[in-house]
């Protein structure tokens, strides 16, 4: 399988997922899938339901469900923050995303919209007293 992220690029593509939750109470996850053969949005939110990223208090889960080798993405945000930032968003970021991913950027592509995303859980679900972590900041596979 060829390699799309470099062990340094993914340890930053954590550091700006704690950077992005560390600013509101949502949370984010990264999921690279590398056995799915299809285009198949049922497997990411199957993922998203086994990560648990509904279990927030607030519903303000992002997840991006990523396989490189099919050329396929899929952004799922939690209810919570779906009903803030509408379908226009999450349509946006995946034409950013995705065309990055066309000039070969693939990191610089997922961190900015790590981060871009932090900004939007930040407008909408800023931390009011004390902020855990409900979900680990990790990159997650299959």
């Amino acid at each position: 399988m060829k390699s799309f992220l470099s062990e340094s690029q993914m340890t930053s593509l954590i550091e700006a997922i704690w950077e992005a939750e560390n600013q509101s109470s949502g949370e984010i996850r990264v999921h690279i899938d590398s056995t799915t053969l299809e285009h198949n949005a049922a497997v990411a939110f199957a993922a998203f339901t086994k990560l648990e990223m509904h279990q927030t208090k607030e519903r303000n889960a992002v997840l991006f469900h990523v396989n490189f080798e099919q050329k396929y993405l899929t952004i799922i945000g939690d209810e919570g923050i779906h009903k803030k930032v509408k379908q226009q968003f999450w349509d946006r970021l995946h034409d950013e995303i995705t065309t990055g991913f066309a000039s070969g950027q693939y990191y610089l592509a997922l961190k900015d919209a790590v981060l871009k995303t932090g900004q939007e859980l930040k407008n909408h679900f800023p931390i009011v007293g004390e902020n855990p972590n409900e979900l680990p900041n990790e990159i997650t596979f299959s």
